[in-house]
């Protein structure tokens, strides 16, 4: 997304003015900055956090299992290639894993789980056969109101949806049950702490239902656009029956077997490789306390959009 996010810029402003090119560049070097930074950090809390294992060891203490979920949105065929290399690397460094999972991680072991976000018809096309082929199982999220249809929500951080459509109803329901779940992702795609209740009731219900109604199949995994809830947001998504609820909050995952909120990490096929391979090892679970940080600072509703 972020390679189809410069390149979106670099089209609108062939025909603009050298200020404009200059500001996408800008942005470009900036979110390289960003990501060089925040890589740096993981590494060394990486190791920190190596240390402090090897040290349990030698004690005779058993090390704690880790999970990560991480979460992509769409594949264009252009990526898909280095999307297949991601999951070969994934599959040498953890084990994958359901995202619906309910039993306890065994001690020592790092386990992954996959979730994709919207339901982007680039996702079933590209990123479904890959996953297939090595049998790695992974959760659609898909935004139930908009089958068929382009996406027209707001974007933050400069995501284009340009190229995207998000996945028609009779393609949805060829997806492969054996390995891909299917979780609701609303109706509208809508930022939902800013939605009345009763218009989140029916986000929340009704794209469940819709979902249910469609794939003959129950739907018990539910993922917040933008990574945007509240305490109440979670409260109706358990009166919707939702099993388990998925937020962006890059942190560690089914720590407790009855966790129902759970953390994930963005991750994209054009990730540099070091980047991809600290996020499969859990480093970047040091984040949340930085988000959280800006959350009291700037008294925002809580999300972890940045």
């Amino acid at each position: 997304m972020r390679a189809l996010r410069f390149a979106a810029a670099v089209r609108r402003t062939r025909s603009g003015t050298p200020s404009s090119h200059c500001n996408a560049m800008n942005n470009q070097r900036r979110d390289h900055l960003q990501r060089l930074t925040k890589l740096v950090v993981s590494v060394i809390f990486f190791l920190w956090t190596s240390a402090i294992d090897i040290i349990r060891r030698l004690m005779g203490r058993t090390t704690p299992a880790t999970c990560v979920v991480l979460h992509y949105h769409g594949v264009s065929p252009q990526h898909r290639r280095r999307f297949a290399r991601q999951l070969d690397l994934l599959i040498n460094l953890a084990i994958p894993l359901s995202a619906d999972n309910s039993e306890p991680l065994r001690a020592g072991k790092r386990y992954v789980a996959l979730t994709f976000d919207d339901g982007f018809l680039s996702t079933v096309e590209n990123a479904v056969p890959e996953l297939v082929q090595r049998e790695i199982p992974a959760t659609l999220f898909v935004t139930a109101g908009l089958l068929g249809s382009a996406p027209q929500w707001t974007t933050f951080g400069g995501d284009s949806l340009a190229d995207e459509r998000i996945v028609p109803a009779e393609l949805l329901k060829q997806v492969p049950n054996g390995f891909i779940a299917i979780g609701s992702h609303t109706l509208s795609h809508p930022w939902l702490p800013s939605v009345p209740e009763m218009a989140a009731r029916v986000e929340l219900s009704e794209s469940r239902d819709k979902l249910k109604n469609l794939l003959n199949r129950d739907i018990k995994l539910f993922s917040f656009p933008y990574g945007g809830y509240t305490d109440r947001l979670i409260e109706l998504c358990r009166e919707a029956g939702y099993e388990r609820v998925f937020t962006i909050l890059p942190k560690l995952a089914f720590t407790d077997p009855q966790e129902y909120v759970t953390g994930r990490i963005r991750t994209d096929p054009t990730d540099w490789s070091l980047e991809f391979r600290f996020k499969l090892l859990g480093a970047y679970q040091w984040l949340p306390s930085v988000i959280a940080w800006k959350q009291r600072a700037f008294k925002k509703p809580r999300s972890e959009r940045s």
